[in-house]
């Protein structure tokens, strides 16, 4: 899956929580955005919430917290967020999801990392539980189906290559 169809991804995931809250009035809606290092490329994002009615300035408001590559303030930005009664955070790569997670049991956390069994962060993909949802590329289960999607669109494949960089938590 291409980086900006995972981001579109993720802007529909962020409405979820929107929209039920939607339901309440025609409040500003708050979305908390927790980045690990330097800051994702929001145009995607932006694009996905307005293609189903979510425009920044008319009825949500993105606020961006990143850590700048310090992962140690990453726990304090995810507070911040808390602090500031966002609506959902979406927490991109690991080290975020588990300061989102500690911060919050009550906000719609919606997380964008790696193995989210193999780091703590859910026991079961297919129930997370809490207030955690999101996506994984890595997890094994994510893993397993991938190779179903490859053996259905080539049948005859005797190896398949994966790329990955070890030392990125995402």
């Amino acid at each position: 899956m291409k980086r900006r169809e995972v981001i579109s991804v993720i802007g529909g995931a962020a409405a979820w929580p929107l929209a039920a809250g939607a339901q309440q009035g025609e409040r500003m809606r708050r979305i908390g955005l927790l980045l690990v290092s330097g800051s994702e490329p929001l145009g995607p994002f932006r694009e996905a919430l307005a293609d189903i009615g979510y425009v920044e300035g008319k009825n949500i408001q993105i606020e961006v917290r990143s850590a700048q590559g310090q992962d140690t303030r990453v726990l304090e930005l995810a507070a911040e967020l808390v602090r500031s009664r966002v609506d959902v955070i979406i927490a991109v790569q690991t080290p975020a999801a588990h300061a989102a997670k500690n911060a919050t049991r009550d906000i719609p956390i919606i997380v964008m990392a790696g193995d989210p069994i193999a780091t703590g962060l859910i026991t079961n993909l297919a129930r997370p539980g809490g207030n955690i949802t999101g996506l994984s590329a890595t997890a094994a289960e994510a893993a397993a189906k991938s190779l179903e999607l490859i053996a259905e669109i080539k049948p005859g494949a005797r190896r398949v290559g994966v790329l990955g960089n070890a030392d990125d938590p995402f």
